[in-house]
């Protein structure tokens, strides 16, 4: 549009000037013809040079008119970027004064926490075998069943991956952090209110599919890992625990620990060493232990689990198979606060007044009992005529991946 109307003006000038130039020797004939045309040029270029001045004077204005935009701008800047800066020196005095409270216990904590992983992934290189070493089949015992998730890994024929693939399969997972975390809710009955969660791992191949439990537990026992692997998943549980107090969620989490990692003296000196600086997360902690495990009866580590018991934490015992061997005083006096026992059996007539006596025993003794597998309503209803308090399985929950921190 402003060249447009420059053009305009130009041509206004220049209509004007040739104007003046041709009527000139007709107004005054006696006049030389090329003054008329000087005339004419000299109206041309005397308007050029007023019009240019008055554009001049106009854009010199605007530009005033900008440049004390700017500054006003500038100024609120300023103003704004010296209250941000006062703000970041509030924040940076407040931050150094949480870690001069408890800031320093925290990060010792995660510095011990980071430790113990270390710890964890470097023996893997210890206790590497040859990769041409021959492994025997074993016969896997049965274990909690995995939720719906990624296909079960398998050879590149679809095929079954044989006990050397599967070795070599956890260790790769071991070493890229690919041992997941999944949980179970456990929920109080009959409000169904989630009270606990149960941690399982789930082993990830590279290809994103999983190895059950069932296919590389008993593998890893005989080779040496499963001590490791428990121990990194009660690490992940901790580091789990840490977030859920970050964000305010009032639950706990039942973790298994295998007798091989309680009798892992070095880790278990190290993690006690690391929980005793962060005494907060303890009671969201409960271990399970088997009913055949070493650590439930007269074994070595029940001076482990006396450690552990005396630094605050709780057991549950799993995996019943004998209701009469059940000695609830003695678990009481170990500090076992839960009892896991598995739908079928409380459900069975023929053991209801054995069932009936042990739940009177554990009420007794303030030992929580918390029935598992509980998969319709009709099971339901049939174990609350129990006055069972607590329920766990897919009729509440399947185990899920668990969130990553952050």
């Amino acid at each position: 549009m402003t060249v447009l109307i420059h053009a305009v003006y130009a041509l206004a000038y220049t209509v004007a000037g040739v104007s003046l130039g041709w009527a000139l020797p007709y107004m005054r004939p006696e006049s030389d013809p090329l003054v008329g045309w000087l005339t004419g040029a000299a109206v041309v270029l005397g308007g050029g040079l007023v019009h240019e001045a008055v554009n001049r004077r106009g854009r010199e204005h605007a530009l005033r008119r900008r440049l004390s935009r700017l500054a006003e701008a500038v100024e609120a800047l300023s103003g704004d970027l010296g209250r941000q800066r006062a703000e970041v020196a509030r924040l940076e005095a407040a931050l150094a004064a949480a870690r001069s409270a408890e800031g320093g216990v925290r990060y010792d904590a995660m510095m011990q926490e980071m430790k113990l992983l270390h710890s964890l992934v470097s023996r893997l290189h210890d206790r590497r075998t040859a990769a041409a070493q021959p492994l025997v089949p074993v016969q896997a015992p049965p274990v909690v069943a995995a939720a719906a998730a990624p296909p079960e890994a398998s050879g590149p024929d679809g095929a079954a991956l044989d006990d050397a693939s599967v070795l070599e399969a956890v260790r790769d997972a071991l070493k890229a952090d690919r041992i997941d975390i999944h949980l179970q809710p456990v929920v109080s009955l009959p409000q169904r209110k989630h009270r606990f969660y149960e941690v399982y791992s789930r082993v990830r191949a590279r290809d994103g599919s999983q190895i059950l439990p069932d296919r590389y537990i008993a593998i890893a026992e005989r080779e040496g890992l499963i001590a490791t692997i428990d121990n990194l998943l009660l690490m992940r549980c901790i580091q789990l625990i840490r977030e859920t107090e970050r964000r305010g969620h009032p639950v706990a989490f039942f973790c298994n620990i295998a007798p091989a990692s309680l009798g892992d003296g070095e880790f278990m000196r190290q993690f006690l060493h690391c929980m005793a600086q962060n005494q907060t997360l303890v009671p969201k902690l409960v271990f399970e232990l088997g009913q055949d495990d070493p650590g439930t009866g007269e074994g070595a580590t029940l001076a482990i689990l006396a450690q552990l018991a005396r630094t605050g934490f709780r057991f549950s015992m799993d995996q019943v198979r004998d209701l009469d061997a059940i000695d609830v005083d003695a678990l009481a006096r170990r500090d076992f606060r839960y009892l896991k026992l598995d739908r079928a059996r409380l459900l069975d007539p023929a053991v209801r007044p054995r069932v009936r006596a042990l739940l009177r025993a554990c009420k007794e003794h303030d030992i929580d009992v918390i029935v598992e597998k509980i998969e319709t309503e009709a099971q339901l209803v049939e174990l609350l005529d129990l006055g069972i308090d607590y329920g766990q399985g897919y009729l509440f929950g399947e185990p899920r991946p668990a969130r990553k921190p952050g």
